[in-house]
Formats: C-alpha cells, structure tokens, sequence
C-alpha cells in the first residue's frame, strides 16, 4: 500500500518584523547582566550565525489553531478531499493557543479539536487530537498518519503543524529572534500513483540532553518573576543536532533502501542555517560525497524558525513553486528530517 501527502498548505503571517526592530531592545544575559555588545553587534553575529534577517509574527487577533484552520483549509481544497472524510485531524504544536501579553498556554478543548470546530466537520468519527514532540511534531504526525492508514484505522488523515512563538518568547533574551509564527497542514492518504512513505525513523534523547529546550523566568532581574518563557542551551542543541541528526536521516536513508545519489531535496528543520548546513554536510559525508548543489530549500532568512510549521511551509511553498530556486516533481525522493525539544529527532525518506 502506496500512503503519501496528496496535498498541502500553509498561513505564512503578514506581520514582518526585521532585525533592526531589535535595536532598541534591552538583552540581558541568563545572569541578569545586560549584554555589554552595541544591539547592533549582537544583531549582526546573530544573522551571520543563523541566517535570519526578519521573521513573521501572527496578527493580534489570529491564534495558533487559527493559523492552523487557514492552512488546513488550503491543504484539503489542493487535496481535492471532502472535509468530512477525513478520520484523524492531529495538530502538532508545543504551547497552545497564546494570548498576546499572557505566556500561558491554552490547550482546552484541543487545538485539533478548534480546528475540527473551525471547518464545521459535522462526522463524529473524525478524530482530533494534538501531538506534542517539539520542532519534529509535525513530521511525527505524518509518521503516525501513515500506521493509521497502513493498520486499517484510517484512509485520510490531517496533520497540521503551527505555532505563535512570538507570544512566548522573553524580550530581553537574544534567542528571542530565533523564533517566529507559521502554520503547515498536509493531508495523508492511500494513493495508487507514485507518492510513498518509504522509510521514517524517530528517536528520543532524554538523559543529560533532555532540558536543552526548557521553561525558565525573564532575563530582566526586574521582570514578572511567575512569568515562563521558551529558553534554549544553544550550543549544547548545535552540537547535539550536529552529532545525531546526520546518523539518523542515514539509518533511515539507508533502511529505505534508497541510494543517497537518488534524493533529490532536503527539507530540514529550520532552526539555524549554519546548523542545518553543518547537519547536510556530515550527513554526506557518511557516503563520502559531496554536497549537491541546491539540495536544501531555506526559508529561514525570511520566516525564521516557527518551529513544528518549518518543514510543512517550506514543504508547501516549494509544491507551489514559490520558491524559484527549487521544485519537486513527481517520482522525486526526498528527505524530511528534524531535531527539537525532548531532545527528539526524526526523519522520513519520501517518494513525491
């Protein structure tokens, strides 16, 4: 049985804040002291390291679930599906829906559930339900969408990856313009043509590595001290993903039986581009080849890192042809792989 991604979509935000928006912001160090560096510095090194040179931020009124409804939507029109055949609706994200000004979560009902809600599918027996895994959620919903299908459980599935970072993130914390908003839904079903899941593969690292991602108060020592905002051991998470991304996305290259010679393009998280170049290069190197050119679509420098929404949205606009420099055809093998919080990492070798 053939199950793969019959079509997709994404909610790219409108709001369109750039690294100059950060010149007036007051950073702190995790010790409370303010960064001695001009913000002009720190905002240099920080787009030479990662990339990014503007991010997009949801609109006040505009929720994760949202997001999310505006991508599925687009997802099953390109499908060409009847809503109400869908029998699993799972949304992956990592901290609900977030009011502007207020940093806790709202996961009541769940967000697929919102979603469900939002596209008035009247059948009780499509299920929704959301799926917390880090950055990889949304790839972890593929991964599961297709055992539904593969077991019998399922025909047709939604998976939907969104998240508003924005409302989460503390002000006064460098990292805080790693992170951006963005929604990315695809629908998985049985499909006879070319599109296949060939192989996925899913790992959890949780002894010293699992707090590289957590929860933590401002950096601002006159800050709300009940206030919890998304925190990151950068180093420690760029030399995690460097070491263990590139053996997984082999081990699952190479269990799907497919010659790295025949991948075509990599859709990697987007968290950091000199990670995710660092990640690309080790992993050729495994097969002692070089790296083709043009292998590995980015939107980072203008989307930034939206978490679970990275890889559905770059996915999406690549099927568009939105981005002029890639494309994907049909018959084309191509790898999704991602790293985040937990720390989990997972990948899929996909025939499109």
């Amino acid at each position: 049985m053939r199950i793969g991604i019959t079509g997709t979509g994404s909610y790219i935000p409108s709001v369109v804040t750039k690294n100059e928006d950060f010149l007036e912001a007051e950073f702190f160090s995790n010790d409370g002291i303010a960064i001695a560096q001009e913000n002009q510095t720190v905002i240099e090194k920080f787009q030479a390291i990662t990339g990014i040179s503007e991010r997009r931020y949801a609109k006040p009124d505009y929720t994760t679930s949202k997001l999310g409804h505006l991508a599925a939507e687009s997802a099953i029109l390109d499908a060409g599906i009847d809503k109400e055949e869908l029998d699993y609706i799972i949304f992956a994200h990592n901290f609900g829906d977030l009011t502007v000004g207020h940093t806790q979560g709202d996961t009541l009902p769940s967000l697929a559930t919102r979603v469900k809600h939002l596209l008035d599918i009247q059948n009780p027996y499509c299920v929704a339900y959301d799926m917390i895994f880090g950055c990889p959620g949304w790839v972890e919903g593929i991964i599961q969408a297709k055992a539904f299908i593969k077991s019998g459980m399922a025909k047709k599935c939604l998976v939907i990856g969104g998240e508003t970072l924005s409302r989460i993130i503390d002000e006064h914390d460098r990292d805080s313009m790693i992170f951006s908003d963005g929604a990315g839904a695809a629908i998985v079903e049985a499909n006879p043509e070319s599109v296949d899941i060939l192989n996925h593969a899913s790992v959890t690292y949780s002894n010293q590595e699992a707090f590289y991602l957590f929860f933590d108060k401002t950096y601002n020592a006159e800050g709300t001290s009940d206030s919890r905002y998304i925190k990151m051991h950068g180093r420690k998470i760029y030399e995690f993903a460097c070491t263990h991304v590139p053996r997984a996305m082999a081990d699952c290259l190479d269990k799907a039986g497919v010659s790295i010679d025949s991948v075509k393009k990599i859709f990697i998280h987007q968290a950091n581009e000199k990670m995710d170049e660092a990640i690309i290069n080790r992993f050729y190197r495994i097969y002692k080849k070089p790296v083709p050119e043009n292998i590995m679509p980015m939107s980072i420098h203008k989307l930034c890192n939206s978490s679970v929404a990275t890889i559905p949205t770059l996915f999406d606009l690549v099927r568009r042809g939105e981005m002029s420099e890639h494309d994907v055809q049909s018959g084309d093998v191509v790898i999704f792989a991602s790293v985040g919080a937990g720390m989990n990492i997972n990948a899929i070798v996909y025939r499109v």
